[in-house]
């Protein structure tokens, strides 16, 4: 466990790193040599870290407190991960949520970011990619957000207040991956965008050659906006990527 979070001692060296942003995160992680070590390199670069034990603390603690990031295990006590981030987002929580795991299928990301997660890491890990993918996800959830703003192209409309689609006058229920991977497909509508772009704006995360997730949510979102239409939206560009762009 210690070659995981090897790095943490050394994190000190590369304080640029973050450029000193300040972060509140809720570390919830039932192992507690993990969370030790995290907790301590954190702090180290002057985040404020809160730390529960198992899903049901850190449940109550992700409702009643205010943070910029929860990073939670997938494999813990009362809840487990993708539960609690689940329960977390039907109660209206949006704070971005990094999981950990030991396990790295497509199936296992899959599933993470359907229950509500925003970013996904694999154990082992360096420390310092931790703290790249927490910088990633603090920048964006300070995004500005453009209120009462709809984006469309032909019969299909995303509306950013509500978070709905529809298409055709009809009502379009997506994941809340499915809706980023559309709302990136929309606002860059006519323009071939590749699965490394993909995988860093919608998921900041750098492209793993090795994965298969861009392909199977590309998938899901065509069987929920095009299947069921004559005119086809998205469009694959052999060798490049995808463009969506009306027939």
């Amino acid at each position: 466990m210690h070659s995981v979070f090897s790095q943490v001692i050394r994190i000190a060296e590369t304080p640029s790193l973050l450029n000193k942003l300040i972060m509140k995160i809720l570390l919830i992680e039932d192992e507690v040599k993990v969370s030790a070590f995290i907790k301590k390199g954190l702090e180290e670069q002057s985040y404020e870290v809160e730390v529960a034990f198992d899903g049901a603390i850190g449940k109550r603690l992700a409702l009643y407190n205010k943070y910029d990031v929860l990073i939670m295990d997938v494999n813990m006590p009362q809840i487990n991960g993708f539960d609690l981030a689940r329960i977390l987002r039907e109660e209206g929580i949006t704070t971005p949520i990094l999981m950990l795991t030991a396990f790295g299928t497509t199936n296992d990301k899959i599933a993470g970011f359907d229950a509500g997660a925003d970013d996904y890491l694999v154990k082992p890990f360096e420390f310092r990619e931790l703290l790249a993918r927490l910088k990633s996800l603090y920048k964006r959830s300070g995004d500005h957000v453009q209120k009462g703003k709809k984006l469309s192209i032909l019969d299909l409309e995303l509306d950013l207040d509500d978070k709905s689609v529809k298409r055709g006058g009809k009502k379009i229920d997506l994941t809340a991956k499915e809706f980023s991977l559309l709302e990136y497909f929309l606002r860059n509508k006519g323009r071939v965008i590749s699965r490394v772009d993909i995988a860093e704006k919608v998921w900041d995360l750098k492209f793993d050659t090795g994965t298969n997730v861009i392909d199977v949510y590309i998938n899901f979102l065509r069987k929920k906006i095009d299947k069921d239409f004559d005119k086809k939206l998205i469009h694959t560009m052999v060798g490049m990527g995808y463009i969506m762009k009306e027939e």
